[in-house]
């Protein structure tokens, strides 16, 4: 079955000054009963983020995962609840790579509603092997990180 071309597209983020920015809204299943995003749906939207900017960097993880390459893993989250999201709000999460390493990175992802920052985190991956071994990241998906560290245009 072909899609056609009036068929709305899924979102997708793009990159700002090296600086991958992703909208979102809150829905009434993002909620709790006080009305205010539950928590742990934070980690969902900076997830969603994260996958989209690897996708808009050109790199391709499906890709990897099924011809064995790898995948990544979440190996550490620190994340600091600021303000809470609401139903209907329109959020953006803001995220940036901080750190390379040869198996792994850091990302730093905020969720933001306008000008107040609601949440603040730093995520670190790790490159696995199927059998859940670190293993070093692709040559080119490390030069795509260490040219948005640099705050350099990437060209996929």
């Amino acid at each position: 079955m072909s899609v056609s071309a009036s068929m709305p597209v899924p979102a997708a983020g793009r990159f700002i000054a090296a600086v991958h920015h992703f909208a979102l809204r809150v829905y009434f299943e993002d909620t709790d009963l006080s009305g205010m995003v539950y928590h742990a749906n934070y980690l969902r939207y900076m997830e969603r983020a994260r996958s989209d900017m690897l996708r808009a960097a050109g790199i391709d993880q499906r890709a990897a995962q099924e011809d064995g390459t790898g995948v990544y893993a979440v190996t550490d989250l620190k994340i600091a609840y600021k303000r809470p999201a609401r139903l209907d709000d329109d959020l953006l999460v803001e995220s940036r790579v901080t750190a390379i390493r040869p198996v792994a990175c850091t990302i730093h992802q905020r969720v933001r509603r306008g000008d107040e920052i609601l949440t603040d985190g730093e995520v670190c991956v790790a490159f696995l092997t199927r059998q859940g071994r670190p293993t070093r990241q692709p040559k080119p998906w490390i030069d795509i990180f260490s040219c948005l560290m640099r705050g350099e245009d990437i060209n996929p």
